[in-house]
């Protein structure tokens, strides 16, 4: 690393998109390895089964049902106090990706699903910021760094989503060190990209199960790839969306609209229905057999459904359509 590395951590603005099972990871190693400024970006909050992987949550912030970017952001504090944190509470979405990503010299992916991914890597490749992919379920996890101009893209190795039903979390589990490996795989290769060392090209696999660790050369670049061979980018232009299941969750997400909720009067209003918890960040509101999470920019996290429909009407029913 030597001086000039040391100094240009010092310098970089990292964005970590997703704090889960990796992203807490990023963002605990980069900020004990002295990175200046670390963007969190996510749209959840912090549930009791998160403890068993995301390493920066304690049983407090389960309790209070703290947002993850928040939770993060106050245990890096006493971690590194020279590291500035901006945490960010928001789903990353075709509308936000241009505000939310800018501004940085590379992004970590924490996220979990390919549509948010094919949204960072066509922002990526647009704006040339390198962006580090990572993934882990089960005992098994792939990384690969991608840097425009250099190496192929996401759309090239991937031109469409994996098909068929692929195991998620919910239906393989996943193990703590499988997410740890990956995450510090990935964290090695953005300091190797900040400090200016060549990265090596490669796309990685490792199953801590059954112990075996592989590595191929990344394939080269595809001129005829839709992204950065022919730079449409279709994700990022709003004309594909993410789904709005959520990996694991048992949950759908609904944020088809923006619009502003007042908390403290919708937790007045929905009390007198069923129990409520509210704090600055979100109000829980739990209509039996369902779990009804609110942000304050009319997000809403419906538990107890993957059901895109019986989600869109409870969320009419309660919050109005």
């Amino acid at each position: 690393m030597g001086e000039a590395g040391q100094q240009a951590l010092r310098q970089a603005r990292v964005t970590v998109a997703g704090c889960g099972a990796l992203g807490t990871f990023h963002v605990s190693a980069l900020a004990r390895a002295g990175v200046g400024f670390i963007r969190i970006i996510d749209r959840d909050y912090v549930e009791w089964s998160n403890l068993q992987r995301q390493w920066l949550f304690e049983e407090s912030d389960a309790e209070q049902a703290l947002p993850k970017a928040i939770a993060a952001a106050r245990r890096v504090a006493g971690i590194n106090r020279e590291v500035t944190v901006e945490p960010v509470v928001a789903d990353l979405t075709a509308a936000s990706a241009e505000d939310l990503l800018e501004d940085c010299g590379l992004i970590l992916d924490g996220t979990d699903n390919f549509e948010t991914r094919y949204l960072i890597n066509d922002f990526a490749i647009k704006h040339s910021v390198p962006w580090i992919y990572g993934a882990a379920v089960g005992s098994y996890g792939l990384s690969m760094p991608i840097l425009p101009g250099e190496t192929a893209c996401l759309a090239c190795v991937y031109p469409e989503p994996p098909s068929g039903a692929q195991p998620t979390c919910e239906t393989a589990g996943v193990l703590n060190t499988i997410t740890s490996m990956i995450a510090a795989w990935q964290v090695s290769g953005a300091i190797q990209v900040i400090a200016g060392k060549p990265v090596p090209k490669l796309l990685t696999t490792i199953d801590v199960w059954s112990g075996s660790i592989r590595q191929i050369r990344q394939p080269e670049r595809t001129p005829q790839c839709a992204v950065c061979g022919e730079r449409r980018f279709a994700h990022l232009d709003g004309r594909k969306r993410a789904p709005i299941s959520l990996c694991g969750r048992n949950a759908v997400q609904i944020h088809e609209r923006s619009r502003p909720i007042d908390l403290p009067e919708l937790a007045a209003r929905l009390g007198a229905i069923a129990p409520v918890k509210v704090n600055e960040f979100a109000l829980r509101f739990f209509p039996e057999p369902y779990e009804i999470t609110v942000f304050p920019d009319g997000r809403a996290i419906i538990k107890g459904t993957q059901d895109t429909g019986v989600a869109r009407s409870l969320y009419a029913r309660y919050l109005g359509a």
